[in-house]
Order: C-alpha cells, then sequence, then structure tokens
C-alpha cells in the first residue's frame, strides 16, 4: 500500500495510515491553534475534535482579517499616515494568502482523520 497526500497537505504531518501519522497531525494542529488549547485534555485525546477546532480557529482568524482589510483606511485614517495604512494593509493581504493555505491544510487533515483518503493520480 502506498501511502498518498494530497496537494496541500502539510509538511509537518505525515500522510494518512503512516506509523503515527495522527500524533504529528494532533502536534501540528495544536501549533495552528492558540496555545491555550494544549491545556484541554479533551482536545489532546480526540485529534478529530481538535481538528475541528483548528478549522474554525482559522476560520475566526480569516474572518478578522478580512474585516481588518474592510476598514483599514477608514479605522486608521486618523491615527496613521497614508504609507502606513498602506504597509498594514499589504501586512493584511499577506496573512489573508497565508491563512488561506493553512486553511486547506487543517480542513485536509480533518478530512484524513475522518477517514477520508486519496489515490495517486497519474
Amino acid at each position: 500500500m502506498s501511502l498518498v497526500a494530497p496537494p496541500g497537505w502539510p509538511r509537518a504531518v505525515r500522510p494518512p495510515d503512516a506509523p503515527r501519522w495522527e500524533m504529528t497531525a494532533e502536534s501540528w494542529l495544536l501549533d495552528q491553534c492558540p496555545p491555550d488549547y494544549r491545556t484541554y485534555p479533551a482536545l489532546r485525546r480526540h485529534v478529530v475534535v481538535l481538528a475541528r477546532f483548528a478549522v474554525l480557529h482559522v476560520e475566526g482568524c480569516q474572518a478578522a482579517v478580512r474585516r481588518g482589510l474592510s476598514e483599514a483606511r477608514a479605522e486608521l485614517r486618523d491615527v496613521a499616515p497614508r504609507d502606513v495604512i498602506e504597509q498594514a494593509i499589504e501586512v493584511w493581504q499577506s496573512e489573508d494568502a497565508r491563512l488561506r493555505a493553512v486553511r486547506r491544510e487543517v480542513g485536509l487533515v480533518e478530512d484524513a482523520l475522518r477517514g477520508t483518503r486519496y489515490r495517486a493520480r497519474l
């Protein structure tokens, strides 16, 4: 049996069904969440539940970035020069791109933890 991870799979997580892959998934998922999530035993014992928490956390971060982008000029115009506001917008855009990739990764890991498997295609 060959182990296959789909495009966009996080590098730090072993492919599904590899030895100890769930342990690498747990560790990586915890890295995507707020540090306090490490203190909740239920999340440490049930990695698929942790994956759902990670998905929702990343989606919440995405919503915050979208809000920051939509409000940047209006909210910051009285407190920062225009060039600083443009730099802030660039940061939000970079963070938006990063979070899109992370959202795909946590979604793929969650799917795999729920039993979805992938086949290599030529």
